[in-house]
């Protein structure tokens, strides 16, 4: 939102404070819009009647506005459009209870009545509404412990797509794979999901801010016949002279992460080949550091390179039988 409409709503705010005050000050012997004010409608005179209503537009006019001021002030601190959103959220939360707690005080004038009337009235809500406060309480869970955030690649109760939004009952996200496509690529759906799934299901989180790569593999199956040492070679060197220096400079990172647990891993920073004998071929799975959003993009890259060798050396490849060159 622009500035002026912040401004705005702050000016308007006083001046509906303003004229509620005035009204409340000369509810005796004044008029409002040509009506006596010491008129009573329901046992309430119609100038503190007038007051209490210029004093809510006020309270919504200020509430807003200083919504958008701080809202305004902190994304000019927060660059990032995550944080932002996370922001957002939590003043609109603060803002609409302060905002409601303050219209009905202004409209029983019982302030700690109304606070006291509040605790009660959530008692009865935690039973009518279980479910809301269980997708409220996975929100605040979701803003403090950050099993995920807007932007990351996630996995929920089967459900995998990328973060949209995170609201404060539902999580949205663009669907990957799913029944339409496969290869981790869009199928254009949107899944929503309540924030209560956090607390009672495994969420798995590719893109995780701190370490945003996951590791790959990719198949390729060989005769028997095939010189295995050197088809071994070959697809390091294709994967390294492709991904080597990225995925090292990745590792890195990786390793300082590593450093700060209790977790003792051994990794390598290069690709690397792992063989598995099957009945009748030998398969090389290419091990390999990616982005998830590029994992296709780098697999077929890769199998295009690798084939590529492959077809330069037949005398030293061979293929399955059940194979065609």
């Amino acid at each position: 939102m622009k500035r002026p409409l912040a401004f705005g709503s702050v000016l308007l705010a006083v001046g509906f404070g303003l004229a509620s005050a005035y009204v409340g000050a000369s509810s005796l012997d004044g008029e409002l819009w040509g009506i006596p004010t010491g008129v009573e409608i329901g046992g309430v005179t119609f100038g503190m009647l007038g007051s209490k209503v210029l004093g809510a537009v006020a309270i919504v006019f200020a509430g807003y506005g200083l919504y958008l001021l701080a809202k305004r002030a902190l994304d000019d601190r927060t660059p990032s459009k995550r944080r932002q959103h996370d922001v957002r959220n939590v003043l609109r939360l603060g803002f609409g209870v302060a905002t409601v707690v303050a219209l009905l005080g202004v409209a029983t004038e019982q302030w700690v009545g109304v606070l006291f009337s509040l605790g009660v009235v959530g008692f009865a809500v935690t039973f009518a509404l279980q479910q809301p406060l269980f997708s409220l309480i996975g929100w605040l869970y979701i803003m403090v412990k950050r099993p995920y955030q807007v932007g990351d690649r996630v996995a929920i109760e089967g459900s995998k797509g990328d973060v949209a939004e995170v609201d404060f009952l539902v999580t949205t996200l663009w669907e990957i794979n799913g029944e339409l496509v496969s290869s981790n690529q869009p199928s254009g759906r949107i899944i929503t999901l309540p924030n209560s799934v956090v607390l009672s299901s495994h969420v798995k989180n590719y893109t995780r801010e701190e370490f945003p790569f996951v590791w790959n593999e990719l198949s390729i199956q060989v005769a028997y016949e095939t010189d295995l040492a050197y088809a071994q070679d070959l697809l390091r060197e294709e994967a390294d002279d492709y991904l080597g220096d990225e995925m090292a400079a990745r590792i890195a990172r990786y390793r300082e992460r590593l450093s700060e647990t209790p977790v003792e891993l051994e990794v390598q920073d290069r690709p690397s080949v792992n063989v598995v004998q099957e009945e009748s071929w030998v398969e090389f799975r290419l091990r390999y550091l990616v982005h998830p959003r590029r994992g296709q993009r780098v697999r077929n890259e890769l199998y295009r390179r690798i084939l590529v060798a492959f077809n330069e050396a037949p005398e030293r490849v061979k293929f399955p039988v059940s194979r065609n060159r």
